[in-house]
């Protein structure tokens, strides 16, 4: 009667353990599948059907089709100059984790900015890249078009967790090299896992209506400015770490090494082989507001405009901890 009573007991204990354990095991596998995901991405079905659900369409379109919109044939103007949409960077409709997400963008706004040595509204930062990685000019303030892009990005931050912020909102982290990225090693990774979609060339492929392109060009002159943030190597190398290549990689689930990143980042932005179109200005009125990966001088350090771009950056930032500076990407 004891041993039966014993094994009565331990088959209790056993099912209870297995129960625990599989319960625990599926709450591990929920919590890895939501750490996976690409967090918050609004449901367009929940679009008003009215006037300003009509203008937040129109500014997700914009995004989306920016040049079929307000490019060179822009079907409402021709405010960019190049075929380039705001979606090749700001991908999903400035939705997407870890892809210079836009969701939090109504929140910071008004905001100083470096660049320009003075405080913005977000109005004047969408005309900033009207102006710079478009090389186009102004739209008017008071235009359809400006109050589109306003409309959507209040619609998307309204979507998100306004108190804890947006996870993905700010570039994926990457740790430094402890060597200069190397042009001639990203010309192979070029080669290799970026030319079948951007061509031989870098300059892109243009869809079948002529009017935008499928995949954006990555020099020439119709691609973005020096100055732009794709401009400099480590964070267009921490924005290829998560979205590239494009139908592959997830931040989660990367397909370039860092190494690569940095490298490939650092063909695509030699200027000494890869033309570009040249900017009107370079703006930093207080050189010590620069990024560390800004490549064009004059800078408060002593080091070369070649190390501020392609690094190593460790020195850079070592020098500037040591003057009690705050180093910046």
């Amino acid at each position: 009667m004891a041993n039966k009573k014993l094994y009565l007991i331990s088959c209790l204990i056993t099912i209870i353990f297995f129960t625990v354990y599989c319960n625990n095991n599926d709450k591990s596998k929920t919590d890895k599948l939501t750490e996976n995901k690409n967090f918050i991405t609004p449901d367009t079905t929940k679009i008003p059907n009215d006037a300003y659900g009509e203008m937040i369409r129109y500014g997700r379109n914009l995004l989306l089709n920016t040049a079929y919109y307000i490019g060179p044939k822009g079907l409402n103007g021709n405010y960019t100059k190049n075929a380039m949409n705001c979606t090749n960077c700001h991908q999903d409709a400035g939705t997407k984790a870890f892809s210079l997400n836009l969701m939090m963008s109504h929140s910071r706004y008004p905001q100083y900015r470096p660049r320009e040595g003075k405080v913005l509204t977000l109005a004047d930062r969408v005309n900033n890249c009207v102006e710079r990685p478009h090389s186009g000019k102004p739209i008017p303030q008071d235009s359809k078009e400006m109050r589109a892009f306003l409309s959507y990005f209040k619609w998307i931050y309204d979507q998100a967790n306004k108190g804890a912020g947006v996870k993905g909102y700010e570039s994926l982290e990457l740790p430094l090299l402890d060597r200069a990225a190397s042009s001639d090693k990203g010309a192979i990774v070029y080669q290799n896992k970026c030319e079948r979609c951007h061509g031989v060339n870098g300059d892109g492929k243009m869809l079948a209506n002529g009017v935008n392109y499928e995949f954006p060009p990555l020099w020439g002159n119709n691609a973005y400015q020096p100055g732009s943030s794709m401009h400099r190597v480590v964070k267009q190398a921490r924005w290829l770490k998560a979205n590239m290549p494009h139908d592959q990689a997830k931040w989660f689930a990367p397909i370039l090494t860092d190494e690569e990143c940095y490298d490939v980042a650092a063909f695509v932005n030699n200027d000494a082989i890869h033309p570009r179109p040249n900017p009107a200005t370079f703006d930093y009125p207080n050189i010590a507001d620069k990024n560390l990966d800004y490549g064009k001088g004059p800078f408060i350090d002593t080091f070369s405009e070649a190390q501020h771009k392609y690094g190593p950056w460790k020195p850079i930032m070592q020098y500037w901890e040591a003057k009690g500076w705050k180093p910046k990407f």
